[in-house]
């Protein structure tokens, strides 16, 4: 039986290249699109226009920090690959496609020449509602966090700060044109350790939820997705500008 094709959206990173690894496992018929990062002179403009300077300031900081604190973590990302038999690894053999943009004109016209039965987000931009409407096969998400409680962005750290750990985790969810608001496919619910930080709690729930991206995966390419709408608080988190972290690093031992 010819497997189906499935394609992934990924800027490159460790995080997308476990789900990579994990996806073509399941899927041989694997294509990999993917995009340039944002720069980060227009990221900290459109987060200042929406939350202000200051703020947008502070949240690069701490985007700084996270960068180069995770040269400092290797024991225990090497600890949560063993764990749950993650491949962080680069494969060479799988096709890649480069496009500048999830939301330009070249990503439409490689999804029209796959054609893949469908499609899964990694750590990329969100889709603009014209890009998600030509798309013609079910586009998926993974996000790291518990929807729709933790939409956005660190949602495993938002959690323990709000001491709601049973909240910490990973959904898999269809994509709309809000933030993280799709229907949920998928959840899983872990107990992060006591030497994860924000430099790790990404790692550990994209590591952790492979087998319910594949799960959602197979769903999809046989018709038998059955998106939920949780009913609960939802709120869209954003990175936690550097005093905030530092705060609750040293007076509560949240990192």
């Amino acid at each position: 039986m010819t497997s189906p094709t499935i394609a992934m959206l990924i800027q490159p990173g460790q995080n997308p290249e476990i789900v990579v690894n994990a996806v073509k496992a399941a899927f041989p018929d694997l294509v990999v699109i993917e995009e340039q990062p944002e720069s980060k002179k227009l990221f900290i403009r459109r987060r200042a226009k929406k939350l202000g300077w200051l703020q947008a300031l502070g949240q690069l900081a701490t985007m700084v920090v996270s960068k180069y604190g995770k040269r400092f973590t290797t024991a225990r990302i090497a600890e949560i690959l063993e764990e749950f038999g993650a491949n962080d690894r680069r494969d060479s053999t799988i096709r890649r496609i480069a496009v500048p943009s999830a939301n330009s004109a070249e990503f439409v016209t490689v999804m029209g020449e796959i054609r893949p039965a469908a499609l899964l987000l990694v750590s990329t931009r969100m889709l603009k509602a014209e890009t998600l409407a030509a798309v013609a096969c079910p586009v998926l998400n993974l996000h790291a966090g518990i929807n729709p409680q933790y939409r956005g962005l660190q949602g495993g750290y938002w959690s323990r700060v709000l001491a709601d750990e049973a909240n910490f985790g990973t959904t898999v969810h269809l994509v709309d044109a809000g933030v993280d608001t799709g229907g949920v496919l998928h959840q899983i619910r872990l107990k992060p350790s006591k030497r994860d930080t924000m430099h790790t709690y990404p790692l550990l729930q994209t590591a952790a939820a492979t087998g319910i991206i594949v799960e959602s995966l197979r769903d999809a390419v046989t018709g038998n997705l059955k998106p939920l709408k949780i009913a609960g608080p939802s709120r869209q988190w954003y990175h936690p500008p550097i005093w905030t972290w530092l705060w609750n690093g040293v007076t509560r031992g949240i990192w």
